[in-house]
Parts: structure tokens; sequence; C-alpha cells
């Protein structure tokens, strides 16, 4: 009777899980995907798809970014990992003497890394969907997030952040969803955002997305839409960033004033990613 009725459960989820199509299906209507990484690879972040950070980058953060090193990510198993670690790493911008915290110590402590599709996928309006397990700890800080592909030209905040992402371990039980941009002078950003609480989120793969058209930028966590920003809060003239391409970043960060001191004995941590999709909606 055990095993009868098992395969009959199984038959029944399989039906279920057939007529209830997840969530990257039930978005796949109207999208078209133009972007993707699946991870069903081994080795590094694919090179035709992802660049680097490297070094000690913004924040005051610890961690040093490392580039093409598999300790800090590395694709296997069809997941890209990005891991933080407690390590003692050179520091290449070492400056003896410097006022600059980027280039104070001859070595960093922590190790971590940064990926970005700069110069190798940019998008205006669209889809952003990633499905990823989130590390957990004190100090913690991974994020999925986009940038104007300008950024160079006119710097931060004038190039426009849309952060799909953000968790910090010292709130284990909320993500942020934040859009940031040029504030009214003399104010030089102003943030936009919400936040919803989930519970264990280190313990399973979620779906983070974002959905951006010319009207508006929609934020979910799973089928759960938990921010909506209008994009003409930020002006209605040629200067609104969010009218312009913008790239995408993930990384995982630590330290710094918002996260809080790290807990050494939480490493290594591992920030999983399962997909990346960037879909454009179909004409």
């Amino acid at each position: 009777m055990i095993k009868v009725l098992s395969c009959c459960t199984l038959l029944l989820a399989l039906i279920v899980s057939a007529a209830q199509p997840s969530v990257a299906q039930r978005h796949k209507k109207g999208w078209k995907l133009v972007w993707h990484d699946e991870f069903r690879y081994k080795g590094l972040p694919n090179p035709k798809k992802w660049s680097y950070e490297t070094g000690h980058i913004r924040n005051q953060e610890q961690q040093y970014y490392t580039t093409a090193r598999q300790e800090n990510a590395w694709v296997q198993n069809g997941v890209l990992t990005i891991t933080g670690r407690k390590e003692p790493y050179p520091n290449a911008a070492f400056t003896p003497g410097s006022n600059d915290w980027k280039q104070q110590h001859a070595e960093a402590q922590y190790t971590s890394a940064s990926i970005n599709t700069l110069g190798k996928g940019e998008w205006k309006y669209g889809r952003v969907e990633v499905r990823a397990k989130l590390p957990q700890g004190a100090g913690i800080w991974p994020a999925i997030w986009m940038m104007g592909v300008n950024r160079s030209e006119v710097g931060w905040p004038y190039c426009g952040e849309i952060d799909i992402l953000e968790f910090v371990g010292n709130q284990p039980d909320e993500i942020y969803g934040t859009v940031h941009y040029p504030g009214t002078p003399p104010q030089r950003s102003t943030s936009n955002g919400g936040k919803i609480k989930v519970k264990d989120l280190h313990n399973a793969f979620q779906v983070y997305a974002m959905e951006w058209d010319e009207e508006k930028i929609d934020i979910y966590f799973n089928d759960q839409k938990f921010h909506t920003f209008q994009l003409n809060e930020a002006g209605e003239e040629e200067g609104n960033p969010f009218r312009k391409p913008f790239y995408l970043l993930i990384n995982l960060a630590m330290g710094a004033s918002w996260p809080g001191p790290i807990d050494d004995q939480v490493l290594p941590q591992e920030y999983v990613i399962d997909y990346v999709r960037v879909y454009q909606q179909r004409k």
C-alpha cells in the first residue's frame, strides 16, 4: 500500500506540476529571451558574457574583488558559485602613505567576486530574472543590480541604479529592491525602494526579478511584486537615467556600514546562481 500510494502521489505531483508552469515559464508569454547564462558548463564564468570588477571598489567594503579566480567565482554542476572568504590577499593598488581607503593596506583580509556584463550585454527596458540561493551571516551583502552604461562618462548617481536584490546578513528575513537617481540640488542622490520579509533565504533557490518599461520599474520576489517605481519621478527630460541602456552586476560584498562587521566564523559563504535571463517584450 505504501509503495502504491507513493507512486500515485508522485504521478499527481507531476500532473499538477505540468498544469502549473514554473515562474520562468509563466513570464515567457509576451516576452522574448534576448540574453542568458544557464551555467551548464564547468570553469570560470563565460568571458563572452561576463567581466570582473577588481580590487576595493565602493562603500569602504572590506572584500577585495578578484579577477578570474576559481576560489571566488566558479561554475560547476549547473550553477555559478561566488564565494566570500577570509584570507590575506595582495592589494594591487597599495600606495604607502595614501589617505585613500582603497590604497592604504598592502593586503586585504577578505576576497570575493563581482561580475558584470558591461561591454558584453546591455538593455533598455525588459525583464531581468535571476534564480539564486543567498549566503548568510553578519557582514554579508549579496546583490543583483544594474547601472547605466554611461557610468564612466557621467558618474553615479547620474547613470542611475536599479537594485533588483539586496540582502544584508544582519537583517536575515528581509530583501530590498531600490532605484537610485540624481536628486534635486544640493541633494546628490535620491533613493526609492521597498522591502519584503521572507524566511530561510539561504536554504532554497528563489527567483529575483525586475520588469522595466517606458513608464515604470516593478521589482519581484518570485511571483510577488513588492515595489513599483514610476520613471517620471526621476524627471521627464532627456536626463532621466532610466530611459537609457543599463548593464547587469552580480556580486557578494562584505562589511561596510549597512551590513556591519563581518562574522569570520560564518566564512566562507557561498552565493549560488542557477541562471540569469534577460527578456524583452515581443513586438
